[in-house]
């Protein structure tokens, strides 16, 4: 039953990467927007002073955007096969289905990419996303994404029992 939950959980990586894309693509000028304020430091109060100059340019703020999108995409792909994989191992040998693990913690792990990596990282310590309130929720969620892909890419590296 254990095998059926990791497959799942690894399905669900995949779907709430698509489900962001596909809302992000959807609305993609609200997208735009939402990146360009990010990128540009606006009310920016507590910390006013930055390490570093804030972007305007449309060019990169749409490379920025391209970026954050085919990640999410590319987390959504990789953890699909990898969700795709395990069921096809499910009812094989511990081992076996240990060995077909690799794909769907990769899409976990591109999951903490997008969501620690870009948003915590980047966006929330570069661009002191954190100084406004859109920041800050935006932060909260991509905490709660990152946090639960890599519980569940643990999870599912517990190793089978044979």
């Amino acid at each position: 039953m254990l095998r059926y939950v990791k497959i799942a959980l690894i399905g669900v990586v995949s779907l709430q990467a698509l489900l962001f894309a596909a809302d992000n693509i959807v609305n993609i000028d609200a997208c735009f927007g939402a990146v360009a304020y990010a990128l540009s430091m606006a009310d920016h109060a507590a910390y006013p002073a930055s390490i570093g100059p804030s972007i305007e340019s449309s060019v990169l703020i749409w490379v920025a955007v391209v970026v954050i999108v085919g990640m999410e995409i590319t987390t959504g792909v990789v953890a699909g096969i990898g969700a795709w994989q395990l069921l096809g191992a499910r009812s094989a040998p511990a081992a076996q289905f240990d060995a077909a693990k690799s794909t769907g913690i990769l899409g976990c792990g591109l999951a903490m990419l997008v969501w620690f990596g870009l948003f915590l990282c980047i966006a929330g310590a570069y661009f002191q996303m954190w100084q406004t309130t859109a920041g800050a929720l935006s932060l909260e969620g991509a905490m709660q994404y990152a946090g639960s892909s890599a519980l569940i890419a643990l999870f599912v590296a517990m190793p089978e029992r044979a």
